[in-house]
C-alpha cells in the first residue's frame, strides 16, 4: 500500500523517459510502477522489455511490482488505425501526425483509480518540452488532477516532473543515475524487444543519443536512417 507523500506511481512503459523518471522517483519515494494495456500494437513489446528492465538495478527492490491495468480502445480506434494493425509512421513522421487522441485521459483514469484504491495521492509521468499534444500540458494535468480528487473522493496530485526537459537531458540523467538505457523500449514497431529502426519514435531516440554526444547502445533491427 502507498503512504501518502512517501509513495508515488509512476506511468511505466518501458520508454526511455518513463524508465528515467521512474529512477529519479525511486530515489525519495516508495515507486508504484503502472503499465496500463489499451490494445495497441507495441504493448507486447512493451511489456517484456519491462520485465528485463524491472529485474536490474537501479529498479529491483527499489519498486514495487508492477501494476497491469487494462482499458480497451479497440471500440475507439478503428482497426485500421496504425496503432492497431502495428505500421507505424514513417521515420520523418512529426510528432503531431502520431497523436492518439485521449491517451493520457485514459491512462491516467485508469491508475487514477488503482491509486484511490490503494491510498497513493500522487501520479508521475513522463511528458517532455515541447510536447505538442493537448493532454500534456500543464493545465491539463492540473485540471485532470482536480476533477479526478473530486470523482473519487481521495487527493490526487499528477505530475510530469520532466515537461521542461529535452530527450538528450534525460539520456544524461539516466546515465548518472546507472539506468539501463539498452533495456529500455520505445518504439512503435518493435520486433520481440528490439527497435525497429525504421519509426519516428526510433528518429526521436537516434536524434537523441546525438545531441547528448554519447554513444547509443540501442539494438536496432534496421539501421535507422542517415
Amino acid at each position: 500500500m502507498g503512504t501518502g507523500d512517501n509513495s508515488t506511481a509512476v506511468l511505466l512503459s518501458a520508454g526511455l523517459d518513463s524508465a528515467v523518471l521512474a529512477a529519479v522517483e525511486a530515489q525519495r519515494r516508495r515507486v508504484h510502477p503502472i503499465y496500463v494495456s489499451t490494445g495497441l500494437a507495441w504493448e507486447n513489446g512493451e511489456l517484456a522489455a519491462l520485465d528485463r528492465l524491472l529485474a536490474v538495478p537501479p529498479f529491483a527492490g527499489r519498486v514495487e511490482s508492477l501494476a497491469r491495468l487494462s482499458f480497451t480502445v479497440e471500440d475507439l480506434y478503428p482497426e485500421t488505425h496504425w496503432a492497431r494493425r502495428g505500421e507505424a509512421p514513417a521515420f520523418d513522421t512529426p510528432d503531431e501526425d502520431v497523436y492518439l487522441a485521449g491517451r493520457n485521459i485514459i491512462l491516467l483514469s485508469k491508475a487514477s483509480i488503482y491509486c484511490a484504491g490503494h491510498k497513493i495521492e500522487r501520479i508521475a509521468l513522463g511528458p517532455l518540452s515541447g510536447n505538442p499534444f493537448p493532454d500534456a500540458t500543464p493545465r491539463f494535468f492540473s485540471t485532470m488532477g482536480t476533477a479526478l480528487s473530486l470523482g473519487l473522493a481521495y487527493p490526487l496530485r499528477i505530475d510530469a516532473p520532466f515537461s521542461t526537459m529535452q530527450k538528450s537531458e534525460v539520456i544524461l540523467l539516466g546515465l548518472e543515475l546507472g539506468v539501463p538505457l539498452e533495456l529500455t523500449l520505445s518504439c512503435m514497431n518493435p520486433q520481440g524487444v528490439l527497435h525497429c529502426g525504421q519509426c519516428s519514435k526510433c528518429r526521436e531516440r537516434r536524434d537523441a543519443f546525438l545531441e547528448a554526444r554519447v554513444e547509443d547502445p540501442t539494438e536496432y533491427a534496421a539501421p535507422p536512417a542517415r
